[in-house]
C-alpha cells in the first residue's frame, strides 16, 4: 500500500500549572481536537511533549483503523468571551 505524507495542524492550549504530587510549576499542553494533554518545564518542552504524544495517538488511531480528528483552522474561529460573574468573598477561583 502506498504511503502519503501530510502536515496536520493542530490547536493547543498551553497554561502554567503545578505538577501532580508537587508544588514546583510546569507547564501543561493541551489539544481538544484529540483530546490529548502532556506537561513540560517549560512552555517549549510540554509542546515538544504533546507533539509526540498527538503523533502517537493519531498512529494508534490509523492502526486501529479509525478516523483521525483535524483542526480547520480556516473554517474556525476560536475566541473567548467575557461573563458577568457576582460573587462574594467566600467564592473560590482556580488559577
Amino acid at each position: 500500500m502506498k504511503q502519503s505524507k501530510a502536515v496536520l495542524d493542530y490547536r493547543v492550549i498551553l497554561r502554567l500549572d503545578k505538577s501532580l504530587g508537587s508544588e514546583k510549576s510546569c507547564y501543561v499542553a493541551f489539544c481538544p481536537t484529540l483530546g490529548v494533554v502532556d506537561d513540560g518545564d517549560t512552555p517549549q518542552e510540554a509542546l515538544d511533549n504533546l507533539q509526540g504524544t498527538i503523533t502517537f495517538h493519531i498512529e494508534c488511531l490509523q492502526q486501529e483503523h479509525k478516523e483521525i480528528p483535524v483542526d480547520r483552522p480556516n473554517e474556525e474561529l476560536v475566541t473567548t468571551t467575557q461573563v458577568p460573574f457576582s460573587f462574594t468573598s467566600c467564592t473560590k477561583f482556580t488559577v
